[in-house]
Formats: C-alpha cells, structure tokens, sequence
C-alpha cells in the first residue's frame, strides 16, 4: 500500500509548498481538489471549504497544467487523482475533470452522487444517479480515467453496501468505489472487511481520517442528541488498524488517500504525524 494526500487538508499551503512536504515526509500521491474559489471567499482566512490555497481551479490552463505537472514529477509525487464536487448528472463539468485528469496523469476522478436529504423518493436519485454513471463511465473509458464514488454521508451512498448497489451494473475497469470508513461513522456503518468483500474489483481508492460522536444537547422529551465530529485518526471510532489488516486481507495493494479534518495540527505536522501513524500500522500488519 502507498500513502496520498487529498490536499483539502491543506488549505493554506500552495500546491509548490505541498508537494515539497509530501517529498519530505515520504509520500508517494496527491489527489488534487478541483473547485472554483469565489472572489469573495479569497478575501477571508485559508480553510477546508473555503478559500483552500491547494485547489486546483476548474478554468486552469493548459500553461498552469504543464507546470504543475512538471512540479509534481520533479518530486517523484503521483497524481492519483483530481477530485472535484459534481453535481449529478453535470456532464460538461466531469468531462472538464476527466480532461485536467487526464493532462495530469491521474488515474481517477471523484463523480457526482446525489444527495439524500428525505426530500426526495431514495428510488428517484438512485435511477438519476444510474443514468449519469451510464454517460460518465463512456467518457472515463474515452479519457482512461477511473470514475469513483465515494462512500459519503448524506449521499446515496453513504456504506460500502449502497455504493457496490449504485455500480454493480457498471465495468470495473472504469466506474470504482473511493472507500472512506471516516466518512462512515455519521451513517452507514458495516463490518469493514464484508463491505470490502463486497465491492471486490471495485474498490479502487481508500480515504483515511476519523471522526467521533459528542452529545450535542437534550431534547424537550428528555432524549439525548448527538452529533460527529472529525478527530485524529487515533482517536475516533474508525479501528484504522483493523481496517488495514481487512484491506490486506482482501489483497489491497493500492493506495490509502489521507484527509484529516481534526484540526488539532498544523498542515505540516499534521501530514507528518498521519503518515507516520498509518506507515505503523501497515508495518505492524505486514508482520502478523
């Protein structure tokens, strides 16, 4: 297994700045964030949604692709993927995604899944969400770049168990699963060596990072509410040990993606101390 980074983690380091750490540090990819940053929001402060400096605009150039291809190369970094927030059923811009994708070499791009937010039939945004995987795997066959989707709260399809329904029907070699057990803890929890039995040829990609559950307050009936929130990958309820003996067990050899959102480091030290942590991990499995 080799280690990433999806640079939404990094939000106030330049894409330059980034890949010297990721040479630094020992990584082998990056996942590129793909979003346009308003004008207004490169006013405030670096943060993950915002105003994140290591994002790659959807209007870059062919200059600014070159460049940053060559940048990335001269650190012996992979581009492993370029990963945007598409609507589903927004062709135009995945194959605007698959085309910067395939400029930089990534093997995969993130498509769009629908969300779920009980105002519409679960049954609707499932067929919705087939036809667009129809078009979308066509063009990742045109362009030889892997469509993933990705395990996501709020979506339709939020487990291993729903993302393997929405790609069952579809080629492996073109349409895969990004699994994100982190992503898992808000809903949609199941064994994770069952889910990664499961989507067999089809998982393509694994996300790393953890979340926790916290009380949030106390309804008028006396019942207790909860809320997740993201931790260091050590302290959440994600077991990232035994999702690595399961990722082992079922032969994964590709690459783990990290993406941490707890807040509790600085971009530096926090891609540092995840690799570190992981590469622990890994090692204590690979001696069992």
């Amino acid at each position: 297994m080799k280690f990433s980074v999806f640079t939404v983690m990094a939000p106030d380091a330049t894409p330059g700045q980034l890949l010297g750490y990721l040479k630094e540090y020992g990584y082998e990819g990056v996942e590129w964030r793909f979003k346009e940053t308003p004008h207004e929001l490169k006013k405030e402060e670096p943060s993950f949604w915002g105003n994140n400096l290591c994002t790659i605009a959807p209007d870059i150039t062919d200059e600014e692709l070159a460049h940053l291809s060559a940048v990335t190369k001269e650190n012996n970094i992979e581009v492993t993927s370029v990963t945007p927030y598409l609507a589903c059923g927004d062709l135009a811009a995945t194959e605007n995604v698959l085309r910067v994708a395939k400029s930089l070499g990534a093997s995969t791009v993130r498509l769009g899944v629908p969300r779920y937010d009980r105002n519409r039939n679960y049954n609707d945004l499932f067929k919705e969400a087939v036809a667009y995987l129809k078009e979308a795997e066509e063009m990742c066959k045109q362009y030889g770049v892997k469509g993933l989707v990705e395990t996501h709260h709020m979506t339709i399809a939020p487990s291993a168990g729903l993302a393997h329904r929405l790609v069952s029907s579809f080629n492996p070699d073109h349409i895969g699963v990004l699994y994100d057990p982190g992503n898992m803890v808000h809903e949609g929890f199941e064994n994770y060596r069952m889910g990664m039995e499961l989507l067999g040829p089809y998982l393509a990609h694994v996300h790393a990072k953890n979340a926790i559950w916290k009380q949030s307050g106390q309804a008028e009936d006396g019942s207790i509410q909860w809320k997740a929130e993201w931790a260091l990958l050590e302290k959440g309820i994600v077991d990232w040990k035994q999702v690595i003996q399961d990722l082992k067990a079922v032969g994964y050899d590709g690459y783990i993606g990290i993406e941490d959102f707890s807040q509790e480091f600085s971009t530096k030290d926090s891609l540092k101390h995840h690799v570190q942590s992981l590469k622990k991990l890994l090692n204590e499995t690979l001696a069992v």
